[in-house]
């Protein structure tokens, strides 16, 4: 693969579009995980409604990525991002006005889920202008949008600091509409849009065994990323007595790992098949997980979970260099599908690091059970691969593995 001739394919102002969505929506989707410190303090939670309060729009994000998915694959994804944004406008102003008790704050939290559903759009916008040997590269460059993480997660403790958290909610309006802008300007639409299709056809994909295979996959990737990205401010202030915002500083720094090398694993993936990655960095994760989950100093615990975010978001690449090889026609729809796995995966994940922290005393069971996660994904991708051989991969697709 050479670079200059990925840039004269395609189409650049509908790719870097695509990442600035990606990026100003994630940016928008986690700040209440970013802010959960200051919000936790205000009203007194336990570790459980913790992790529940940052859990929430995930949930809502997973929920909301299938008909937006659909409505990509329908009215365009340019139509619907543009949608997308003015509808995340909302939620905004409500944490700005609102959010005066843990109910409104929960409220905004499901909200917000309409930025997590960028996903839906971003992906399979990029992906139909771009041929299969490019589509690692492109779908990873786009993927990279998920480094909003890392900007809510640096940025929203400090201007908390000085604006309070309701204040930030009010900041977050600007690029919003920035990014609204320059996205009516430079995204298009691509040639190969496919005419819109009944509902029932776009849902035949959840038949499909390997939607479900990638959906499994993608929850322990993306779930995994995304979740530890939402919660590790509360682990590193709760854990090791870090103030809000040097906890702030340290998920930042984990949450960079994730979010940058994204295309890295779309790349590899193009290079020695997805497979082959996905087998290696489900093993990494499986051990930096366990590892973590012994609670070691905090040198050794944020090194391991630099790493392990880095290597989750390679796993973001890989699985989507793969995703839309075997569903290029319902791009949209499977790609909204996996995407609310993903985002179930990190609804359950900080969800189950509060509850097992109250009722074990300790955060380290919850990542234990993490660690368990992604060694069965191991066996489970062995397994599976031989079918997706036969069946398509070759004869159909001729992806690498």
């Amino acid at each position: 693969m050479r670079l200059r001739e990925f840039f004269k394919v395609g189409h650049p102002g509908t790719l870097f579009s695509a990442f600035l969505y990606f990026d100003v929506s994630f940016m928008v989707w986690v700040l209440i995980g970013a802010l959960g410190v200051y919000i936790a303090e205000d009203f007194f939670l336990s570790s459980t409604q913790k992790g529940l309060m940052v859990a929430v729009p995930i949930l809502a994000g997973s929920l909301l990525r299938i008909p937006m998915g659909i409505a990509t694959d329908y009215f365009g994804p340019k139509k619907t991002g543009m949608v997308g944004l003015i509808v995340t406008l909302m939620p905004l102003l409500g944490g700005w006005i609102g959010g005066n008790s843990l109910g409104e704050v929960f409220l905004v939290g499901f909200m917000l889920g309409v930025a997590g559903a960028s996903f839906a759009v971003a992906l399979p916008m990029v992906s139909r202008w771009y041929p299969p040997e490019y589509q690692g590269l492109a779908m990873g460059i786009a993927g990279a949008g998920n480094s909003g993480t890392v900007l809510a997660s640096f940025f929203a403790p400090r201007l908390a600091e000085h604006v309070g958290w309701h204040g930030v909610f009010a900041i977050a309006v600007i690029p919003v509409l920035l990014t609204l802008a320059l996205f009516l300007l430079l995204a298009k639409e691509s040639p190969r849009q496919p005419y819109p299709q009944g509902l029932v056809r776009y849902l035949r994909v959840l038949k499909e065994p390997d939607t479900w295979w990638f959906n499994l996959f993608y929850m322990v990737t993306f779930g995994g990323f995304v979740g530890l990205a939402s919660f590790l401010a509360i682990f590193f202030h709760d854990q090791y007595g870090l103030s809000r915002v040097m906890a702030g500083n340290f998920a930042a720094l984990c949450v960079f790992a994730g979010s940058f090398v994204r295309p890295i694993g779309g790349l590899l993936a193009d290079r020695f098949g997805g497979v082959k990655c996905l087998l290696v960095l489900y093993g990494i994760v499986a051990g930096l997980m366990f590892f973590v989950g012994q609670l070691p100093l905090l040198p050794w615990s944020t090194v391991s979970l630099f790493l392990g975010m880095g290597t989750l978001g390679m796993g973001n690449g890989a699985v989507f260099q793969l995703v839309p090889q075997r569903f290029q026609r319902e791009i949209g729809v499977v790609t909204g599908v996996v995407g609310a796995a993903g985002g179930l995966g990190g609804f359950f994940l900080p969800s189950l690091l509060g509850l097992l922290k109250d009722f074990t005393g300790s955060y380290g069971t919850g990542f234990l059970v993490f660690s368990l996660a992604a060694s069965s994904c191991v066996g489970i991708l062995t397994y599976v691969q031989r079918d997706w051989r036969r069946q398509w991969a070759r004869a159909e697709t001729g992806v690498s593995f």
